[in-house]
């Protein structure tokens, strides 16, 4: 019998067994190597570690305990060591040659793996409250401008039910805060290369824009 552990992923609190836990922590001490140089690293690692939970949840059903063989499928989605191109940080970190030629039966897995959709507010692309513009990305009309003018023309021709709909949307619609909302808003892969990839865009956005301020408030000088 193993021994289990309580652990917390994204908030959400979860009983796994001895051996899960330290392949877990195993493949989480590799992602804080891998991304420890990298900006936004700390957001990176949370958005990995909420994904990760979301995947335990669904994989046990009516089970209590995550097991080992959890962990492994829920890694094989993220992504292994083999897909990140960190197979001398893994093997420093597990010594364990055994452990890691098993760790190669994943690539399958996180090849097939594609999320669905899910309905958040877009603040990056708001006019008010990002309503529209998640709207958009969830029913993949390319420009959120024509939902805005389907809700003003609604509104119009129906004595304001549609700005009442708008209303009960934005209220019970979640914002989309993290790089992974963002990846589900728009149904992409989510692993931890797009993750990395959706923060590091996120950051890169912030420094232009900023530094198109900057260059603006100089000429205006």
């Amino acid at each position: 019998m193993n021994k289990v552990v309580n652990v917390n992923l994204g908030g959400v609190p979860f009983i796994i067994d001895e051996n899960a836990f330290e392949h877990l922590s195993k493949y989480m001490e590799l992602l804080k190597i891998h991304f420890k140089h990298m900006e936004g690293s700390e957001e990176i690692l949370s958005d990995i570690e909420s994904r990760l939970g979301e995947l335990f949840t669904e994989y046990l059903g009516s089970r209590q305990i995550v097991e080992i063989t959890d962990v492994k499928k829920a890694i094989g989605v993220m992504g292994t060591p083999e897909d990140l191109g960190a197979e001398e940080e893994w093997e420093e970190i597990t010594d364990n040659s055994k452990e890691r030629q098993q760790s190669g039966d994943y690539n399958h897995q996180k090849r097939k793996y594609q999320t669905g959709k899910r309905l958040f507010r877009d603040k990056e692309n708001s006019i008010i409250s990002g309503t529209c513009s998640g709207l958009a990305a969830y029913f993949g009309v390319a420009d959120p401008v024509w939902v805005r003018i389907g809700f003003v023309l609604a509104g119009l021709a129906s004595a304001g039910s549609a700005i009442l709909a708008y209303l009960i949307i934005w209220a019970i619609t979640p914002a989309a805060k993290s790089a992974k909302d963002r990846l589900m808003m728009r149904g992409e892969k989510i692993d931890v290369d797009a993750i990395s990839r959706k923060v590091k865009e996120e950051f890169d956005n912030v420094e232009k824009q900023f530094n198109e301020f900057s260059d603006s408030f100089k000429k205006k000088r």
